[in-house]
């Protein structure tokens, strides 16, 4: 059985407000996709990456795993309209390539901070369920907004109810072939901020919580951004002492 990434970069970063996709915005000589490629090159665990790429932009990205040695790399694929588009993309392109029970790992380009226990963690989850999406327990208190009035609230949600989940996330390739299919034709979670986890929900599909790390943010901003730095400089320090 194969452990096989997808790691999606397909999006313009609009909101980061640059003249180029924020997954290639170099960060101390590095593209911020380079660091994210990384983390699945150097897993013991991961046999290949399959890169879901802006269109445009898919020799830039071979450029640069030459230059950065992923060597894990096989695969580059061209980027879809929305987010779900481009997985599906990833996903139809691994047809005749992955067997049924292989574990596909998707994982978002603009989160560069993957930590190798959490990806260990997914990879071993998805081996016992079937699936499994990195988690972390909500710490903040989430209160309804009043229908009637939004400017006030009468509920909320106990927190210990709830999971932020983010990528990575993993599924057994047999599955997440039959869901994309199936969602695509029948178009069920595919539409707005729709990705993998929540159209497996939407489709009837129970799934399993992994691992998580605060560190592994997603930039979006610029802030995002300077935080993003701020954990390299704070990593380099450790190693220096």
């Amino acid at each position: 059985m194969s452990h096989i990434a997808i790691i999606i970069a397909g999006g313009s970063g609009r909101r980061m407000g640059q003249d180029i996709p924020k997954q290639f915005i170099n960060v101390y000589d590095k593209p911020v996709l380079v660091y994210t490629l990384e983390s699945f090159q150097n897993h013991p665990e991961v046999d290949a990456i399959e890169l879901v790429c802006r269109d445009g932009w898919q020799n830039v990205a071979l450029a640069y795993a030459k230059q950065f040695n992923i060597t894990k790399l096989q695969w580059v694929v061209t980027g879809g309209g929305t987010g779900q588009e481009s997985i599906r993309n990833g996903v139809y392109n691994l047809e005749g390539k992955c067997d049924d029970n292989d574990t596909i790992i998707i994982h978002d380009g603009i989160r560069p901070l993957v930590d190798g226990a959490v990806l260990s963690d997914v990879i071993v989850k998805c081996g016992i369920h079937g699936n499994a999406v990195t988690s972390l327990p909500y710490n903040e208190q989430i209160f309804v907004v009043d229908p009637n009035d939004a400017t006030s609230t009468t509920q909320y949600i106990p927190r210990e109810t709830l999971r932020r989940v983010s990528t990575p996330q993993a599924y057994r390739f047999g599955k997440l072939d039959w869901a994309y299919h199936k969602a695509f034709k029948e178009e069920i979670g595919i539409y707005g901020s729709s990705y993998t986890n929540t159209m497996m929900v939407e489709l009837g599909e129970r799934l399993y919580f992994a691992a998580g790390s605060d560190k592994n943010i997603k930039l979006t901003t610029k802030d995002d951004l300077e935080m993003f730095k701020a954990y390299l400089k704070a990593d380099k320090d450790n190693w220096l002492k």
